[in-house]
């Protein structure tokens, strides 16, 4: 087994007006960007298709990041830089003082989990054993699933709610249902690192809340580090510890949300009218700026 995965559970300290608390400075750095680019190649041709310029950025345990842009501005990129699935043409990703891309495929996989925007049935199963996939990297060789991990399947079902599921055939559970599945797979996996891609994607607004919630739990309780991908502003406002904010293979802003979410930046980044403000918990809210014409009458 694992026995640098989170296991205990980690009291969450509250402050006097009842909002969590953000990991402090003497909290463990456990994932470290440093100066990380890549380009994509094209054959036949000089200039790269893509290039994500020199990216860096820390994340604590228990600390939710969330990774921000318009489409092609390389997020997508960065996460993979992240996993270790990509590795850097210059600078470097490590994840507790190990280079991500230096892994091997085993401690990988027991070391970072990747929740995707889509994940595909290559045939029919029940939740439960959609879950036990994330127990393969633990496994040696062929051999039935142990007792051991059936435990931590049942227990990673009911960390995201998902327990009444278990026996449900996957491909005929909900949108919201398959999240929460796909969820407990990776935490199944027992990682240090939770990367997730468009998690929200396709998600009515009150799954978009419960899932983010429940993300933020996860890593408060379990010490994970969570990077989540996304478009929704407003979602990663309330939810994030950081923010790191991407526009056309450039980074262009990391820090907390209030930090990062400046009007006129966030105006020229999404090519819209935007108002920004800063609510009492010190959180931002965006709206945007319509412009209405008076009727005629």
């Amino acid at each position: 087994m694992n026995s640098a995965g989170p296991q205990a559970t980690m009291p969450v300290t509250q402050r006097p007006d009842g909002d969590r608390a953000r990991p402090g400075p003497n909290e463990e750095v456990r994932l470290a960007v440093e100066q990380a680019s890549y380009a994509y190649a094209a054959a036949g041709r000089e200039a790269p298709l893509f290039t994500l310029e020199a990216t860096s950025f820390q994340a604590r345990q228990r600390e939710l990041v969330a990774i921000l842009g318009p489409n092609a501005s390389g997020k997508s990129t960065l996460l993979q830089l992240i996993a270790g699935a990509l590795k850097p043409l210059s600078g470097r990703v490590q994840l507790d003082g190990f280079e991500t891309s230096r892994l091997d495929p085993r401690t990988r996989a027991q070391r970072i989990a990747v929740v995707q925007q889509e994940s595909s049935l290559l045939f029919p199963m029940r939740a439960w054993e959609y879950v036990l996939q994330g127990r393969h990297p633990y496994g040696r060789g062929l051999r039935f699933e142990t007792e051991e991990d059936c435990a931590i399947v049942e227990n990673a079902l009911q960390q995201v709610g998902a327990e009444h599921l278990r026996d449900r055939w996957v491909n005929q559970i909900s949108g919201g249902e398959k999240q929460r599945v796909t969820l407990a797979r990776a935490l199944a996996q027992q990682p240090l690192l939770l990367l997730l891609d468009e998690p929200t994607l396709h998600l009515d607004i009150g799954a978009q809340v419960g899932l983010l919630q429940r993300l933020r739990q996860l890593a408060e309780e379990n010490r994970y580090t969570v990077v989540v991908v996304t478009h929704e502003l407003n979602l990663a406002a309330e939810f994030a510890d950081q923010a790191v904010l991407l526009h056309r293979g450039k980074c262009l802003r990391v820090g907390s949300p209030a930090e990062v979410y400046n009007r006129e930046l966030l105006e020229q980044v999404f090519e819209a009218p935007l108002e920004v403000e800063i609510g009492p918990e010190g959180r931002p809210r965006v709206t945007v700026r319509v412009k209405r014409t008076a009727s005629a009458g």
